[in-house]
């Protein structure tokens, strides 16, 4: 029963399996064959019993000034139109006054293109003009700006939790445009994120608006055509993490291709990621997903063969993510593992479709997005790799720890035994700021080291738990070079680029591409343990990634393939693109614009159709290098 079945609802399933041996009722009866009346109980509480329902609405009520109590109780709405306005959120007098024939209702939901064209349109009296002239030429201003940075398939009325980073990041910046400002530092961390080339240029041209106003624009960015078209180029390094932090260049662009820098040596050619000379045969079966509607998607057949590397391409808003994430893996996670066992997605777009034909092929669907892979600091990327049991284990082993009686649960800082009861093994307490955001102070018992002192006295060729928990991937694999489980498992995250991190950093820490990759790198480690033919859905896995870093994560790809998996990739990046097996290609533009099918096929099958603007921009990095069938 969600959400008890949560480790931190334990006694509320105490309290939940009385309540079912009061009703003579089995716990190991499916929901919809309980009797009516248990239901109810459970669900809405009775005499003494706090029902689901009750538990969510008090929780909304007492706590809803903390941000993660409102994200948790949100995950059990559903949002339903209201009758009374019909989702426009306006009184009925509100939507009676009308300009140009249509209500501030209408006007928001056109999207942001038509509505600029509306506005330029607008015919008003001589005295409507009087009073509106200076609203007008500021909102045509501002509607202007947001359809430059390729925001034109939005409408005004979209909610703000439903925009990607990318998305928010450009309204931010079509805000900052629309003040006009001047002598203003802007500072852009990766700007071209879930950007196809063609709106890169559109945004970087933007940018450059801004520096001749006379302002300074500071980008931390990766992406070769945003370096190229710099001023001024700082290059960090010359590694990543413990290996980096130095400054490694500085000065104009032409002098970075020349630097002896890992970025120089890409951006110059001297390092490159070559397209493959031959690409994989695709003999094998196909799995077929007709009739694909939600939003912009009106109806589209797409086509994957299984046992190759498929990206999803198109312009920003061509439906990429609707595509993979709310039809096809929607689709997929409901054949494969059953209606009443698949996950819930509350309060999530799921698409429809006419057939999916091939799915017996496969075994699983793995979602690989950016989503975090915990909320609270006591998930790391050990525990969420199941490393850490053998960490554990190594130092229960110890006579050290055998003297003292000390098992492997007495080193996890998550369970009573061996963590410092006063932060509960968290090295940290949280105090509690009412309508400010929680703050959190060192544990004055353990000093923040997070267990008992009996406990970090025992030491593993020289080091506690605590110890080990700050050692980089990279320093844990030669620290514990003779371990060859648990070395297997950290070198998968040392394939995936994140050899940098701590053992015990908080996931709260992780971006979202670091998430991402160690969700790939726990996928590898069990891949090496279970057989299997899975499909992997992977969202733009280059957000943060240099392209050396990128040339490691293409490897890791094909050797998922290469054990008999199917990969599927949306993404921009045309050093990535330029490796696919196959090409599904979206648009030709964003939102009403877009959602259909453009070209598959081979990367050099879509460089010949001219509706493709990914076709286009892959052209400059084929040119004649293009890959033969195998």
């Amino acid at each position: 029963m969600d959400p008890w079945t949560k480790p931190r609802y334990e006694n509320r399933r105490y309290y939940l399996k009385e309540l079912a041996r009061k009703h003579k009722v089995s716990m190991r009866v499916p929901w919809k064959d309980l009797p009516e009346r248990f239901k109810r109980t459970v669900l809405y509480g009775d005499r003494g019993f706090e029902g689901v329902i009750e538990q969510l609405g008090r929780l909304k009520r007492e706590k809803r000034y903390k941000q993660y109590i409102r994200v948790f109780v949100r995950q059990y709405q559903t949002a339903q139109t209201c009758p009374a306005c019909g989702g426009t959120r306006l009184k009925p007098e509100t939507l009676n006054v009308k300009v140009g024939g249509r209500t501030i209702a209408e006007v928001s939901a056109l999207p942001v293109e038509e509505l600029r064209g509306w506005l330029e349109s607008l015919k008003l009296t001589k005295h409507e003009t009087a009073v509106a002239d200076t609203i007008l030429r500021e909102l045509r201003s501002r509607v202007a700006f947001l359809d430059d940075v390729g925001l034109g398939y939005l409408t005004l009325d979209r909610q703000a939790r439903t925009l990607s980073g990318g998305e928010a990041q450009r309204i931010s910046l079509a805000n900052s445009l629309g003040s006009a400002l001047v002598d203003v530092t802007y500072v852009l961390d990766e700007p071209s994120i879930g950007l196809h080339p063609r709106d890169t240029e559109r945004l970087y041209g933007l940018l450059e608006q801004l520096r001749d106003l006379g302002n300074a624009v500071l980008v931390v960015e990766h992406d070769p055509a945003a370096i190229e078209r710099a001023d001024h180029v700082i290059e960090l390094g010359p590694g990543s993490g413990e290996g980096g932090g130095e400054l490694v260049y500085e000065g104009s662009y032409e002098g970075l291709l020349a630097a002896d820098t890992l970025t120089g040596a890409y951006l110059s050619g001297r390092e490159r990621i070559p397209a493959p000379a031959r690409r994989r045969p695709l003999d094998g079966p196909l799995l077929t997903l007709e009739g694909a509607r939600l939003h912009n998607l009106d109806g589209i057949d797409v086509g994957i063969p299984l046992g190759a590397l498929t990206l999803v391409t198109g312009v920003s808003g061509s439906g990429k993510s609707t595509l993979v994430h709310d039809v096809l893996y929607r689709a997929l996670e409901r054949k494969l593992a059953g209606q009443s066992s698949a996950k819930q997605h509350l309060g999530e777009p799921v698409g429809s479709f006419a057939a999916l034909k091939g799915s017996g092929a496969l075994s699983a669907v793995v979602l690989v997005d950016q989503s975090p892979i915990g909320r609270t600091p006591r998930s790391n990327p050990v525990t969420y790799l199941k490393a850490y049991a053998e960490i554990r284990r190594i130092f229960a082993e110890l006579p050290d720890a055998r003297r003292r009686g000390l098992g492997p649960s007495h080193f996890s800082s998550n369970v009573p035994g061996g963590r410092c009861e006063e932060c509960e093994g968290a090295g940290q307490i949280e105090v509690e700021m009412l309508f400010l955001a929680d703050v959190f102070v060192a544990c004055e018992m353990c000093g923040g080291r997070r267990f008992k002192p009996e406990v970090l006295e025992v030491r593993y060729r020289g080091l506690n738990i605590h110890d080990v928990l700050n050692l980089t991937v990279d320093e844990a694999i030669r620290f514990f070079i003779k371990q060859d489980k648990l070395g297997e498992m950290l070198w998968q995250l040392q394939r995936v680029g994140l050899g940098y991190l701590r053992l015990g950093q908080p996931a709260t820490t992780l971006s979202g591409g670091e998430a991402q990759r160690l969700k790939l790198a726990r996928e590898l480690a069990a891949a090496t343990r279970r057989a299997g033919r899975k499909l992997y859905l992977l969202d733009e896995p280059t957000t943060g990634l240099h392209l050396h870093d990128i040339r490691k994560l293409l490897d890791v790809l094909d050797q998922l393939i290469e054990a008999g998996n199917t990969v599927v990739v949306i993404e921009h990046n045309l050093e990535v693109i330029k490796q696919a097996d196959w090409i599904i290609d979206l648009g030709p533009g964003a939102g009403v614009h877009g959602g259909r099918v453009v070209a598959t096929g081979r990367p050099e099958e879509i460089l010949s159709v001219e509706a493709s603007h990914t076709g286009r921009f892959l052209r400059e990095v084929l040119g004649e290098g293009a890959a033969q069938p195998a």
